[in-house]
């Protein structure tokens, strides 16, 4: 089984378009909630163009209310960022190399390069009790580093495979994830995937198995908008809660 992380970061770019609390973040979390998902993410940028600071508290707040259902938080370790961790201490927190001004996550950790960075920050984050994941290309060769560092997980960065898939390619493809997550699992770390998977796309990745959690956001609210979240979301979880 892996379990369904949904990201609400497009819910809060369209309600930051207007300039009030419309689509109300909370209100649409308590319905996704309802409908089965086992947890939720944010993004939280410098920029703050979608989840803005006060949406990292007040679903902290309202997620209190739902113990079953796991917070994960992603984003690139900055002062700023590490803070809104030890305070709201999520389930999970996700490191992202993102630079300040980048439209979206386009690559993973380099974690030899970065160890020094990473180590102190990892130590810092299962300080305070929060599960700790690398955003990760599938390369297999990073996952021992990964594990070095005390990460409890990776999540690998699916791009390549939502673009191969359908294509000739994707087999070939496809391989490197197989054995990026086997790398990781002989490692010890758990496995998470994320970005630009899809109903098209996500039951061929899923059949890799061993997958704990993926998250996803931007195809899953455009799915939304076209079929209705009542008919989008049990699909989702028919294909996550029946994954090998």
């Amino acid at each position: 089984m892996t379990a369904l992380s949904l990201n609400l970061n497009k819910l809060a770019l369209l309600r930051n378009s207007r300039g009030r609390n419309y689509p109300d973040l909370l209100s649409f979390a308590e319905r996704f909630i309802a409908l089965g998902v086992d947890g939720l993410t944010i993004h939280p940028r410098p920029d703050q163009r979608h989840i803005r600071r006060d949406d990292v508290y007040a679903l902290a707040e309202f997620l209190q209310n739902y113990p079953h259902i796991e917070y994960n938080i992603e984003g690139y370790p900055s002062g700023d960022f590490l803070s809104l961790i030890r305070e709201v201490k999520p389930t999970q927190c996700t490191l992202v190399p993102d630079a300040e001004a980048q439209l979206t996550s386009d690559h993973g950790w380099d974690c030899r390069a970065q160890a020094p960075l990473l180590r102190e920050v990892v130590a810092d984050i299962k300080a305070h009790g929060v599960r700790c994941a690398v955003f990760l290309d599938p390369d297999p060769e990073q996952a021992p580093q990964a594990a070095a560092l005390g990460a409890d997980r990776i999540e690998l960065y699916t791009e390549a495979y939502a673009a191969a898939h359908g294509t000739p390619r994707q087999a070939a493809v496809l391989a490197d994830y197989v054995a990026a997550a086997a790398r990781a699992r002989e490692c010890g770390l758990g496995v998470n995937a994320g970005h630009d998977l899809s109903l098209a796309n996500l039951g061929d990745f899923l059949a890799i198995g061993g997958i704990l959690e993926v998250s996803i956001g931007h195809a899953l609210t455009v799915e939304c908008i076209e079929l209705g979240m009542n008919t989008v979301i049990p699909r989702y979880l028919a294909l996550c809660h029946g994954a090998p």
